[in-house]
C-alpha cells in the first residue's frame, strides 16, 4: 500500500510518478496525478513540476479548461535541487460518462521554452445507494408557475457556475461546514421520491438541529444569498477558479451577495427550508462545472 506525503499543500500518494498514470511529457516539465482513474463524483488532483520557473500553465479535460494555480514557489527535492510547481482541480462529474478521457497540460516557462504533457484518466461508474423519500407533492409534481420558477432558478445557477473566477480565493485546507465531527452523508444516491425516480442527490446531508450555525468552507466571495424553490434558503459562495459551495435549506442566513467570507466564517444556520424531510445542511461542491462529493475537499484531499 503506498504511502501518502505531502506535495506542495497537496496530498499524493508516494511513488506515483507520470508512468503510473499513464502520462507522457515533452520538454523541461512532467506531469503527476493523485490517481490514474476516478469514479463518478470524485476529485483527481494535478501538480505540474518543473525545474525551471514556469510562467503559466494551462490544461484540458473533458472538453472543458482546466485551471492551475501556483504552489509553493518553489520545493526543495534530492540534492538540493528546486522544482517549480502548478497544481489543479479536476472535477469528475456526478454523472460522468464511464471511460478513458485524456487530459493535456501546456506549461510556458519564464525563458520562453514550452512543455507539453497528456495523460489518460479512466473514470469508472461510482456505486451509489438507491433512498426512498416522502415530500411535498408540490415537490414532485409542481403547478406550471412552480415549475417555471424552478425552470428559471436553474438556469440561473448555470449562468453562476459557468463564470470562472480567474484567482484562488481560498487559502489553506478545505473544512467541513458544520463543527463537532458530524459526518455528510448521501451524496450520489438515486432518490425516489413519492414513488417517483428523480436525479441523483448532488451534495452530502449533514442532519442537526434548527439553528445549528453553518460555517464557510474556505475563503471566497457570496455569489448567492436568497431562498430557492427546491433548496430553500442557500448561500453559494465562489472559492476561484471553478470551485463553488452551495448551503441548502437553511433557516436564516448571515450573509449576502457580493460579502467577501474567510474560512469558519458563520454563513447561516441549519433549518427545513425548500424540499426536505427534516432539518438538516445540504452542501454541495461544484469544481469546473462538475458536481463532486464536497467530503472529497475535506477528507481525501488537501489543497492550498
Amino acid at each position: 500500500m503506498l504511502k501518502a506525503v505531502a506535495l506542495g499543500g497537496l496530498l499524493l500518494p508516494a511513488g506515483v510518478t507520470s508512468a503510473a498514470v499513464n502520462a507522457h511529457c515533452t520538454g523541461v516539465a512532467e506531469l503527476k496525478l493523485s490517481a490514474p482513474q476516478a469514479s463518478q463524483g470524485s476529485l483527481i488532483l494535478a501538480v505540474v513540476r518543473s525545474q525551471k520557473a514556469m510562467r503559466e500553465v494551462t490544461g484540458k479535460w473533458n472538453e472543458r479548461n482546466i485551471y492551475f494555480w501556483r504552489g509553493d514557489s518553489s520545493v526543495a527535492v534530492r540534492g538540493g535541487v528546486h522544482t517549480y510547481q502548478s497544481q489543479a482541480l479536476l472535477g469528475v462529474d456526478l454523472e460522468k460518462a464511464p471511460g478513458d478521457y485524456e487530459f493535456s497540460v501546456s506549461a510556458t516557462m519564464e525563458n520562453g521554452e514550452h512543455a507539453e504533457c497528456t495523460a489518460a484518466l479512466t473514470v469508472r461508474a461510482g456505486k451509489f445507494a438507491t433512498e426512498s423519500l416522502t415530500v411535498q407533492k408540490q415537490f414532485v409534481e409542481p403547478n406550471e408557475q412552480q415549475a417555471q420558477r424552478a425552470v428559471a432558478e436553474q438556469e440561473k445557477l448555470r449562468q453562476i457556475f459557468d463564470h470562472i473566477t480567474p484567482e484562488k480565493l481560498w487559502h489553506g485546507p478545505f473544512r467541513l461546514p458544520l463543527t463537532g465531527g458530524v459526518r455528510g452523508t448521501n451524496f450520489g444516491k438515486r432518490r425516489i421520491l413519492n414513488g417517483q425516480l428523480r436525479s441523483p442527490h448532488t451534495g452530502a446531508d449533514f442532519p442537526a438541529p434548527t439553528g445549528t450555525p453553518i460555517h464557510a468552507t474556505q475563503s471566497g466571495r457570496v455569489v448567492v444569498a436568497e431562498e430557492l424553490y427546491f433548496s430553500g434558503n442557500t448561500v453559494i459562495i465562489d472559492h476561484g477558479l471553478g470551485v463553488y459551495s452551495l448551503y441548502g435549506h437553511l433557516s436564516a442566513t448571515d450573509v449576502a451577495v457580493g460579502d467577501a467570507v474567510k474560512a469558519g466564517a458563520v454563513i447561516g444556520k441549519v433549518g427545513a427550508t425548500g424540499r426536505v424531510t427534516g432539518p438538516h445542511l445540504h452542501w454541495g461542491v461544484t469544481v469546473n462545472k462538475a458536481r463532486v462529493n464536497p467530503i472529497q475537499l475535506v477528507s481525501q484531499t488537501v489543497i492550498r
